[in-house]
């Protein structure tokens, strides 16, 4: 196995972005195509959602399958190599996701959440979508 040096992996490790990403820009063309109009990252409500719509009351996170363990996705295992400290990491990423939904949802936002593996499908995507937005507030 290739090891690469601390500062190479701290080069690699500064260029993931957190916000802007392909899976997420894929998400809001297809939003904004269908019509509708968003805020983005949201820093007043907890997990900054990638996309809110206020006046609905709906929020669309758009995960990473690695950072945010998909468990349905082969991206969302834990790495072998310094794995204690990549279990440790990536486990507190999934319970203040977890803690961020509740909150939202005590809040009464409504939830959608794509992963990263999901966005490839274009039709799919958007059904979800369409499906999510179009719902009638109660």
């Amino acid at each position: 196995m290739d090891r690469i040096s601390p500062d190479r992996r701290s080069a690699n490790m500064s260029r993931i972005r957190h916000k802007d990403t392909t899976p997420e820009l894929v998400v809001r063309r297809i939003v904004h195509r269908l019509g509708y109009r968003y805020r983005l990252h949201r820093n007043d409500l907890p997990g900054k959602p990638d996309i809110a719509f206020g006046p609905r009351k709906k929020l669309i996170f758009v995960h990473g399958c690695f950072w945010h363990q998909h468990s349905d996705c082969r991206a969302g295992r834990i790495p072998s190599a310094n794995a204690g400290y990549w279990r440790a990491k990536l486990e507190r990423n999934v319970q203040r996701d977890a803690d961020n939904l509740r909150v939202l949802q005590a809040a009464g936002w409504e939830i959608l959440i794509l992963w990263e593996c999901q966005v490839a499908e274009l039709a799919a995507v958007e059904e979800r979508l369409v499906a999510f937005l179009s719902m009638d507030l109660l």
